[in-house]
């Protein structure tokens, strides 16, 4: 079964049953997708799906859809290209996704799906595996055996071996490869396996799982991962069990009544806007001795605490609190909880100066006006809000990778 080319759409917009291939088999698998994650990836309506602030991808048997981030509200859809490549580079920095050897090229013109890069991603980082080794390790077992080892269980061995005097039920100790960490990669290389059907990547699979050992079948979830043991040894592990994880818990098989499979792959812009402007701003800070600290919380009330989104120190004194807003702003004031946060941020941390930051596709724009919190008392000099604008794009339409360093200029 091919691949049809994928569905793209930007965030925020409106997808119609019977639109592009998205049929009313498709909608219901959405929404029941939708279900399993509290509502917040769309607005469901009659005849078709609103999208969020969700970007990524959403496969559903041989359907993709690709949602991409915007900022104008009326985004040309020519511009899909750009944009899609704007949110790889992104999930690239934030090291959420990592194109190896899926050239730039063949990305940009999108001759390949957006989910097989994370499926080849994986693929790679297994085989590196199986070359440098695949670990063993020990784990309990119980069942037949034919020679006495381990823990004899009487009420099994009575009950299994009233005839078959030779055997031996126990509990004991076995060192191989078939543990824990190979049953959750086996699982998401059947995964992989199963949705890769019909592209260059399906023979790529079984190649892999010929070259990988005869694992138990598993069923992992959320708690699964939370078993998985930490020692050096496993260190080599960590990046094929994070994108198995990211596989693994996003994968639905028979998600709605019919026998749909699907992988929905999707991050919330304004978290990914977040953590890019973080990096971007430590990097251009290490040569001005500022120190960069995101998601710092304090105590607020009976528990909850407050948490800008990042906060900028320089010689043990917080000079700048910035909370990132992946909105177009343009026409509008800030709302006035943005500005009643801001303005709790800097007395809790007492600092002179806070800034809401908003993206611009404005190749030239980077602008930042600040204005002072009115005080209650009268000649006190009291600390200033600022709202700025920062170009996601440089010049040539690509994300902007100095995009730290004209946050500080602007200051």
């Amino acid at each position: 079964m091919l691949k049809k080319d994928p569905i793209q759409v930007f965030e925020h917009s409106f997808l119609g049953i019977g639109d592009r291939g998205f049929d009313k088999r498709h909608f219901i698998a959405l929404s029941q997708l939708n279900a399993l994650h509290n509502y917040q990836y769309f607005d469901l309506k009659h005849n078709g799906v609103v999208f969020k602030q969700f970007v990524g991808v959403i496969q559903i048997d041989d359907l993709t859809i690709e949602i991409l981030p915007k900022i104008d509200r009326y985004e040309p859809e020519e511009n899909k290209t750009k944009w899609r490549n704007v949110l790889l580079e992104m999930l690239k920095v934030t090291k959420k996704l990592k194109i190896q050897q899926v050239g730039q090229a063949n990305v940009s013109k999108q001759s390949i799906h957006f989910l097989d890069i994370y499926f080849e991603w994986f693929l790679n980082e297994v085989q590196l595996l199986i070359h440098q080794g695949l670990i063993k390790q020990y784990y309990k077992e119980t069942g037949n055996v034919k020679a006495l080892k381990g823990k004899l269980e009487f009420a099994g061995h009575i009950q299994k071996n009233l005839v078959h005097k030779e055997r031996f039920y126990t509990t004991h100790q076995v060192y191989d490869k078939d543990h824990l960490i190979h049953q959750i990669l086996g699982q998401a290389l059947e995964i992989i396996a199963t949705l890769s059907k019909g592209n260059y990547l399906y023979s790529k699979c079984k190649t892999v799982q010929l070259d990988f050992p005869e694992v138990k079948t598993i069923k992992a979830n959320e708690n699964t991962f939370s078993k998985i043991p930490k020692s050096r040894k496993i260190a080599p592990y960590e990046t094929a069990l994070a994108i198995a994880r990211l596989i693994i818990l996003n994968y639905a098989p028979n998600i709605s009544s019919g026998s749909e499979k699907m992988l929905a792959l999707l991050f919330d812009m304004n978290s990914l806007w977040e953590e890019y402007v973080l990096i971007r701003l430590r990097h251009a800070c290490q040569d001005h001795d500022v120190k960069v600290y995101g998601q710092s919380s304090k105590g607020f009330w009976n528990g909850i605490t407050i948490r800008p989104d990042i906060v900028l120190e320089k010689d043990n004194e917080v000079v700048l609190i910035i909370d990132t807003k992946w909105k177009n702003i343009d026409q509008s004031q800030p709302s006035t909880h943005d500005l009643r946060q801001m303005y709790v941020y800097n007395d809790y941390w007492k600092s002179k100066k806070s800034l809401l930051l908003y993206p611009s596709s404005n190749a030239k724009e980077s602008i930042a006006q600040f204005a002072p919190f009115v005080s209650i008392e009268k000649n006190v000099d009291h600390h200033l809000c600022g709202l700025g604008k920062i170009s996601v794009l440089d010049s040539y339409g690509k994300l902007d990778e100095h995009i730290g360093s004209k946050i500080l200029s602007i200051l």
